[in-house]
């Protein structure tokens, strides 16, 4: 089974950034950044495809940023002036090729807590 893992997550004060990471076992095809904060469903916040189209959700256009790192099994997401409201877990569902067939794995999640 691919495995895929989330780091970079952590504390920060409101205006700051971090750079989440996405890795996965195996080349990712297409990437989608989801986070769950307390008592909250799961919520898509950025997307990126096989061709490297980006796709974002209104409340972090123009502070995140979704991009492939040079390895083709990693993904980021860089956020910037961060605001408390995007405190939250994060996941990353990747897209990969396995045994001929595209399927998609979930991270294990890593917290973002953004808090003066």
């Amino acid at each position: 089974q691919v495995q895929v893992v989330e780091s970079g997550g952590g504390l920060v004060q409101p205006g700051g950034s971090l750079r989440l990471s996405c890795a996965a076992s195996t080349s990712i095809i297409s990437v989608g950044w989801y986070r769950q904060a307390a008592d909250e469903e799961r919520e898509l916040v950025a997307a990126i495809s096989s061709g490297g189209s980006t796709n974002y959700r209104d409340f972090v256009k123009g502070r995140f940023t979704i991009s492939r790192g040079d390895a083709k099994n990693t993904v980021y997401l860089q956020m910037d002036s961060l605001k408390p409201e995007d405190t939250a877990v994060y996941y990353c569902n990747a897209e990969v090729l396995e045994r001929l067939r595209l399927r998609d794995y979930w991270g294990q999640g890593t917290q973002v807590t953004v808090s003066s």
